[in-house]
This record gives C-alpha cells, structure tokens and sequence, in this order.
C-alpha cells in the first residue's frame, strides 16, 4: 500500500467535502487515515499458512470444539464504513486440532479486508475445512453495521446474523443444535 497515494487522496476528500486540509486539526489527518486504512486492511496481506505457523496437530479427540464471542471489526465494502460484533466457530475433528488462538486470527485475517459478513463467515468456515478437514465446521457472525445505523435506513439496533456449516453441522440437525445451544449461553 502507498501511503502517501492514500494521503494524497484523503487530502483531496477533505477539500471535496469543504474543508481546508491545512487547518490545524486536520494537518495530519491524511496521515493518519492512511495508517488507519493500512491497519484495517491488513488481512489482504496475510497469509493463512504464516498465520497457523504450524499450530495443527495430531489428536484424537472427536468432540466438538467452539471458540465463541471472538470480536471482529471490518469495512463494508458497499459504503467503506465499518462493521463490528462476534464470530462463534465450532469444528469437531477428524485427527487433526488447531491452537485455539489461531482461530481468533483466521477470523481477523479476513475481517481486515473490504468486505460483507456473508462472504467473511463463509471464508472463515472454509478455511478451517481446508487447513484441517474436520468433520464438520460451523460459522456464525453477529455483526452490527454502520452503514444501517448511521446512514440510509438509520435502524441503530438492527444487527445481521450469517451461518455457514459444513459437514456433521450441515448433515446432522442435533449437532447443529447443539453447536447453536453452546454459543447461546452466557460466560462463565
């Protein structure tokens, strides 16, 4: 990412909007959007193979496992403005288990991209089918997004729910169920 194109071209938003760039508040702002975007978009220059850096082992343990209120924050890719809440992931698996911190990560590598929550949960599922070919993977987000609240229909405590399930959660509606009944409950 160049960050002095990003600059210049926030410079450039500011005088559309009517403001002057070179007021005292917004001296740096151009840099610091530039960063900001930097920071937020990440996810594009992440690898998943770097992420996991070999966090996969041998186990047989064939229950199911949930990472749960895993908060993730992302930019709408309609109107760039940001969308927030929490990714519940569950799997159960087939002799291979990941390090429970990898999974927060795999969600922020995709969060931090352009981006709608169908595609982010989709992705997110599909990456630990692929990287551990477990018996089933389940996906739920619960985002809240901006560009509802703050603008167009501005419906403030509206919020999207997107699944994505494969294998036993997709075949089997009682280990759906208890993948749902799990993430229901509150922490300890």
């Amino acid at each position: 990412m160049d960050l002095k194109k990003v600059e210049k071209n926030i410079e450039s938003i500011l005088i559309e909007i009517g403001e002057d760039p070179k007021r005292q508040g917004l001296l740096k702002t151009p840099e610091r959007v530039a960063k900001a975007y930097e920071f937020l978009m990440q996810g594009y220059n992440q690898d998943i193979d770097e992420v996991l850096n070999g966090a996969i082992f041998d186990e047989k343990y064939d229950e199911m496992v949930i990472v749960k209120d895993i908060d993730f924050y992302s930019m709408c890719e309609h109107h760039m403005i940001p969308f927030y809440g929490k990714v519940h992931v569950a799997y159960i698996p087939n002799g291979k288990i990941v390090g429970l911190s990898k999974i927060p990560r795999i969600v922020d590598v995709f969060a931090r991209r352009l981006q709608v929550q169908e595609r982010m949960t989709q992705q997110i599922a599909d990456t630990l089918q692929k990287y551990l070919n477990p018996l089933g993977v389940a996906v739920v987000a619960e985002g809240y997004h901006m560009c509802m609240m703050m603008r167009g229909v501005e419906k403030q405590n509206s919020y999207s729910i997107t699944s994505a399930v494969h294998g036993d959660f997709r075949q089997d509606t009682s280990t759906r169920a208890e993948f749902l009944e799990l993430i229901s409950h509150k922490r300890i």
